[in-house]
């Protein structure tokens, strides 16, 4: 599913002209990238507003339209208002069919419920990484990465290097090890069940 939103190019600038903007229920944004020069642009707030809320905005190639002419484009910054429900400012990057683009991408956890630690151990799943930086080129860009937790038991953890990556997606890892993204909480059941068996 590809996500479009509408985009004019912007020509007035400035803290004035940006508060003229929102008073009229609009969002000055920018794009960058791919070897031009930035456009500022000015959105309709509330169409931005409600995408934002989507998580598949946040990792996905969009699509911006200028009056027909069409930019591929990810989101790479977001500034809000500190307590009023508003975006004041987004920033996009401009993406290229051929070169390979870093973007986060959310991690959606299934199956905790069958799996052993919850199941008959009586444990709770804590999911530790929400989501992940990959490398890809824009075709390959994945909504999400599935966590499957259907076979975990209370002595394993799931980490980085488990996770089964799409085809042409691969993690940037930044520092040293390889990053617990879920594991078992023992609550006080499990422990008691452990005592039983042992004895």
């Amino acid at each position: 599913m590809q996500i479009e939103f509408k985009a004019a190019k912007r020509v007035e600038q400035g803290t004035g002209a940006s508060r003229r903007l929102r008073r009229a229920g609009k969002l000055p944004g920018i794009i960058y990238g791919a070897d031009q020069d930035a456009t500022p642009v000015t959105l309709d707030h509330n169409e931005l507003y409600h995408l934002l809320r989507k998580e598949a905005f946040h990792a996905s190639v969009l699509v911006a339209d200028f009056d027909g002419a069409k930019e591929t484009v990810v989101l790479r910054d977001t500034q809000w208002h500190p307590y009023k429900q508003q975006v004041l400012h987004v920033d996009f990057q401009r993406v290229s069919a051929t070169e390979k683009m870093h973007l986060k991408v959310p991690l959606h956890f299934v199956n905790a419920e069958e799996s052993p630690a919850v199941k008959l151990e009586g444990g709770m799943i804590s999911h530790v990484i929400t989501e992940v930086d990959v490398a890809c080129l824009p075709m390959d860009l994945p909504e999400f990465i599935e966590v499957d937790l259907k076979s975990l038991t209370s002595d394993q953890s799931v980490h980085v290097s488990d996770l089964k990556l799409p085809a042409g997606v691969e993690i940037v890892h930044h520092g040293d090890g390889d990053p617990v993204v879920a594991t078992v909480l023992k609550t006080g059941g499990s422990a008691e069940t452990e005592e039983t068996t042992e004895a």
